[in-house]
């Protein structure tokens, strides 16, 4: 047989017998399992949704190394269904932008087409990928604080996507540890606050990556300062809201993180908010710095608190000047005059006062009363001379009489108990008032386990004992029996008697246990 020219080869190969009748398929479909893939750079795209906003810190380090050495480590890539491009499934856009920049210096193909680790997209893909780049983002290079708080937003959308209801923080918190993301709802609470009232003012400063601790303090101040222009603003005719208030104040400290002053903003703030409500500067600050130690405590994750304890203030404020207020000729507090303010933008820097030690490192004054050792009190309450006139002042100033004593007892419970003896004046109205009432009398039945015979009305003294009482017998019966005289007739008591009645009650239990040990002792 004699050798076929090329002519004569093609001729066959494209002769009907050899033409292609079935369908055209335009691409192989993806994996069903984890498989290595070659990509090239034209198909891979990084993460839309990337809670990485600025540039990686570490850039020119990896930079350098992909180099010198190639991609040692591939990123992991997916694709959603029906897309015509990879993107990356968990960490590793900032690998990606630096391939694209090596091949436009360099032409090498190595940066050009590489092996990945492909997975397919999994059923929950938007809120796997989100969490596992938040996640992967935390242990390489480390996220801004608005980045993560921006990215924890994100999840929360499409979390309430997914479920069709709206999230609570906690539910939030609860759903991010359960994809691999953990993180505290007192933490997500900060972050909402710092997207909300920070970021749309101070956009420059966030983004340059000002650090947690000060933008948590930010975020303190401005609820802080929030809750005390609504409580000094009560009745007044006001031309400015808080919030304007505090975006005018804020917005000319948008500069470099290193520039940025939490001291100078305070002073701002506080002068700004005297200034328009008329009153004293000093008063102000005080107020501000009391809410501001309450709002740290209350927000303060749990595993931060000591367990079974109720703190009304930390420990940690120094001891009371006495010469911070003065008194006057005629015997009534003259306050000192407001420090000078300076502005940021122009004028010579306005020296601030270093704030107050707070901390574990600041000094510690703690007194408890002799007559309540530390043994019978159910949780200590710190006390200190300094928190006595801030009490004293904070309830002038308001128009509240100070009280004349407080009973430090701490209780937990569905309204923990800190002062015995102080209504708030958000609890005093008959509705909330019966609703407390009423939940102190299920917790008390609740020792005897006769709670669910305490039902609660919207009338009188705010519960009804429903129970026979001839099916009781020993402490229970004497519990219901006092909770049921209670609730039948108003209390008869002089607040004076009532005092007498706590402490009777007190100094009978005390002479039970001294029996009750005496008893054993004897057997």
């Amino acid at each position: 047989m004699s050798d076929l020219t090329p002519q004569a080869m093609a001729g066959k190969l494209l002769a009907e017998g050899f033409m292609h009748t079935g369908p055209n398929v335009p691409a192989l479909s993806d994996p069903l399992c984890d498989t290595p893939i070659v990509v090239t750079l034209d198909e891979l795209r990084p993460y839309e949704l990337n809670p990485r906003i600025t540039r990686n810190p570490l850039y020119d380090e990896i930079k350098a190394s992909m180099k010198e050495r190639g991609l040692d480590a591939p990123p992991p890539i997916t694709r959603r269904p029906g897309a015509d491009h990879y993107i990356i499934r968990n960490g590793g856009n900032t690998r990606l932008a630096v391939l694209h920049e090596l091949w436009s210096e360099t032409k090498e193909e190595r940066f050009f087409r590489i092996t990945c680790q492909y997975r397919p997209w999994p059923e929950r893909g938007e809120i796997v990928a989100l969490t596992g780049h938040l996640a992967e983002n935390e242990l390489h290079g480390g996220l801004t604080f608005i980045e993560r708080a921006l990215g924890v937003e994100k999840a929360r959308e499409l979390y309430e996507q997914e479920s069709g209801e709206t999230l609570s923080q906690r539910e939030l918190a609860r759903c991010l540890s359960a994809d691999g993301y953990p993180v505290s709802q007192s933490y997500i609470s900060r972050m909402r606050d710092a997207v909300r009232h920070l970021l749309p003012t101070i956009p420059n400063v966030l983004y340059g990556g000002l650090g947690r601790p000060q933008i948590e303090r930010l975020v303190m101040l401005r609820r802080a300062g929030e809750l005390a222009w609504e409580r000094h603003a009560y009745g007044k005719s006001l031309n400015v809201d808080f919030e304007t208030l505090f975006h005018e104040t804020l917005s000319p400290f948008d500069l470099a993180p290193a520039e940025f002053s939490l001291p100078r903003v305070q002073d701002e703030l506080i002068g700004e908010m005297a200034e328009r409500l008329g009153i004293s500067y000093n008063l102000l600050d005080l107020d501000i710095k009391t809410i501001g130690d309450r709002q740290e405590v209350l927000m303060r994750p749990p595993e931060e608190t000591e367990p079974g304890t109720v703190i009304l203030l930390p420990p940690s404020l120094p001891p009371l000047d006495t010469s911070f207020v003065p008194l006057a000729p005629n015997g009534k507090e003259e306050l000192p005059p407001p420090p000078p303010r300076g502005k940021p933008a122009t004028g010579t820097p306005v020296h601030t006062p270093a704030p107050e030690p707070v901390g574990p490192d600041a000094p510690i004054t703690q007194e408890v009363p002799p007559q309540a050792p530390q043994e019978h009190v159910v949780s200590p309450a710190a006390s200190t001379e300094r928190l006595h006139a801030i009490r004293q002042m904070v309830a002038e100033h308001t128009g509240d009489a100070p009280p004349d004593f407080a009973l430090p007892i701490q209780a937990d419970g569905l309204y923990p108990i800190t002062d015995v003896w102080r209504i708030e004046p958000g609890l005093d109205t008959p509705e909330c008032l019966r609703t407390h009432i009423a939940q102190f009398a299920r917790e008390i039945a609740g020792e005897a386990g006769l709670s669910e015979c305490i039902t609660p009305v919207d009338d009188g003294i705010g519960f009804v004992c429903a129970f026979p009482f001839d099916a009781l017998s020993g402490s229970g019966r004497t519990v219901l029996a006092w909770l049921s005289l209670l609730s039948d007739s108003p209390p008869i008591l002089s607040d004076a008697g009532l005092v007498k009645l706590f402490r009777l009650l007190r100094l009978s239990r005390r002479l039970w246990d001294i029996e009750a040990g005496a008893d054993e002792a004897g057997h």
